[in-house]
């Protein structure tokens, strides 16, 4: 990348030019400047500054892969047919986001929309807890991957669909797990949601300032 400004009362001379080359790590020179007095030059707006750098070019980030293949081929392998032929499945819902969850026996992987479930969730640990209360309450955290799609809402919305999709899909594994995912309140649905905004109010109940006058 080569860059040179010929500063002048009118800025009409700028030119700019860049060149990546293969080679690694980034290169920066800066040549030195020398200047000759002032009552020396004879045009003493006129001054010229040259900088080079060569940048090396910068490599995709690699695809997260499971045993050599992308996250979204190892799922659709996983699952034939899709989603909809699954047998162990639960829909779970939280204010605006909808989960749909598979269970299928395995290690305790968690895919969500194709990624990892910590990757997913930012790596935030009350979002990654929600997720796997339900397994932990009946110590299957270890004996079944899950793999989910949600959409809407946000993440905190997201994750809490995700833990009720979970809990109604172990219910389809046996139907002694009720009592205890009952206990802990996981097959509780959460109706809580957004109040609307009232005509004349600021908010859903927060109202104008008062004036007497």
């Amino acid at each position: 990348m080569a860059l040179s400004l010929s500063p002048s009362p009118s800025f009409s001379s700028l030119s700019f030019s860049s060149q990546i080359s293969p080679s690694k790590g980034f290169k920066l020179s800066l040549p030195s400047l020398s200047f000759p007095p002032i009552s020396s030059r004879r045009n003493p707006k006129s001054i010229s500054v040259s900088i080079s750098a060569s940048v090396a070019a910068i490599s995709a980030v690699p695809e997260l892969e499971v045993d050599g293949i992308s996250l979204e081929k190892y799922v659709k392998a996983r699952l034939p047919g899709g989603f909809a032929a699954q047998t162990i499945f639960g829909t779970g819902r939280r204010k605006c986001a909808i989960a749909r969850v598979v269970l299928q026996e395995g290690t305790g992987n968690v895919i969500i929309n194709y990624r990892d479930a910590k990757e997913y969730l930012q790596g935030n640990p009350l979002w990654l807890q929600y997720v796997k209360t339900p397994l932990l309450t009946l110590g299957y955290e270890s004996n079944y991957d899950v793999f989910v799609k949600v959409h809407g809402g946000g993440l905190s919305g997201q994750a809490q669909a995700i833990s009720l999709g979970i809990a109604r899909a172990l219910l389809k594994i046996s139907e002694n797990h009720r009592a205890p995912l009952r206990k802990e309140g996981l097959l509780t649905r959460d109706a809580r949601v957004v109040e609307r905004k009232k005509v004349g109010l600021k908010k859903a109940r927060k109202a104008p300032q008062f004036s007497k006058r």
